[in-house]
């Protein structure tokens, strides 16, 4: 049977091809990029230009979730997503999906036109169901708590949770939250057995883009260098059965997803050249 992802106005074939993730951060304080795309001007060029580079999918947030970050509320998120969101969507031919963990932005976002909703707390507010319920969007399901052995549990029971609400499985994305109240040893277990987290029926996501887990190896480098230890990552991700990959760095992913793609024999056969 065929796996798709369903994306709101978008269903993304599973199994095919690595879909790349551009990150878009409208944030003045991200941990590697903040301040760069304050301007929404800057941030609709920069989120286009990502997606001629071949990002699939476009996330967009408004708010820094790096370790020990001081949350902004509900309206001062809004006040930074709605100006780029507002462009964004006419613009965009892939689908855009907002980091978010709060209802009221999620809703906003959804009337905007955005096609997926991204929480990294796992839809613990069970308006999130609701509201995705009602709107039909994609749904990024983060898994944010310790332990490697919570989280498939965590997803088993997420999902038995969107059954309730009438979302169907085709509608759900995992993401095992690589940083995110996990220990150095647990990340790195994560991208080794991503395969034992694999729910057949959804799709999984892994973001490890220039994350302590690439530059511990490495002799912590400035976050913009590690590149090639972010590419080595999600490489091995997709190995073990990630669909889309979350980047900053997006033409160098696509090229190795691409390459990666072609060793497990899959994605579109290259033109005979002369």
């Amino acid at each position: 049977m065929s796996r798709v992802f369903q994306a709101g106005r978008y269903s993304l074939p599973l199994g095919e091809k690595t879909y790349v993730m551009g990150i878009v951060n409208v944030t003045p304080d991200s941990f590697s990029d903040g301040g760069k795309w304050n301007d929404p001007s800057a941030a609709v060029e920069h989120a286009l230009q990502l997606e001629e580079q071949g990002a699939a999918i476009l996330d967009v947030g408004g708010q820094s979730t790096r370790p020990g970050y001081t949350p902004v509320s509900a309206q001062e998120e809004w006040e930074r997503l709605s100006p780029v969101l507002e462009r964004l969507v006419g613009l965009s031919r892939v689908p855009i999906s907002v980091d978010t963990f709060y209802p009221e932005v999620a809703r906003r976002s959804l009337q905007a036109g955005v096609d997926i909703i991204n929480d990294v707390t796992g839809f613990r507010e069970p308006e999130m169901y609701e509201l995705a319920a009602r709107c039909g969007c994609g749904c990024i399901i983060m898994h944010d708590q310790p332990g490697f052995g919570s989280i498939r549990p965590f997803f088993r029971e997420c999902r038995a949770k969107a059954a309730k609400y009438g979302i169907e499985p085709d509608r759900l994305c995992f993401d095992p939250g690589i940083g995110f109240g996990k220990t150095y040893e647990e990340n790195l277990q994560i991208l080794r057995e991503l395969s034992a987290l694999i729910d057949p029926d959804c799709a999984m996501l892994v973001g490890a883009s220039r994350k302590r887990v690439i530059g511990a190896p490495c002799g912590n480098p400035p976050f913009t260098e590690r590149m090639p230890g972010t590419i080595a990552a999600h490489t091995i991700a997709v190995l073990g059965g990630a669909d889309i990959v979350r980047v900053h760095d997006v033409k160098e992913a696509v090229q190795a997803a691409q390459v990666t793609d072609a060793i497990l024999g899959r994605g579109q056969a290259p033109q005979a050249q002369n």
